[in-house]
């Protein structure tokens, strides 16, 4: 199951640094995450500091 990039997200890029698979790019208002490339690994969730990513 892929990991999801709320609202909550600052878009400060710890997640997308954060991800083995490059599944994370910054999109017009915030990091969305390619639910196709996500492994699932929780990295992205980790490194948030906003605790903006969970789980779909």
């Amino acid at each position: 199951m892929a990991y999801k990039i709320s609202d909550a997200c600052i878009s400060c890029g710890a997640c997308a640094a954060g991800c083995p698979v490059d599944a994370i790019a910054e999109g017009d208002t915030q990091y969305n995450i390619d639910a196709d490339t996500c492994i699932s690994c929780g990295a992205c969730a980790a490194g948030c500091p906003v605790e903006a990513i969970s789980e779909e």
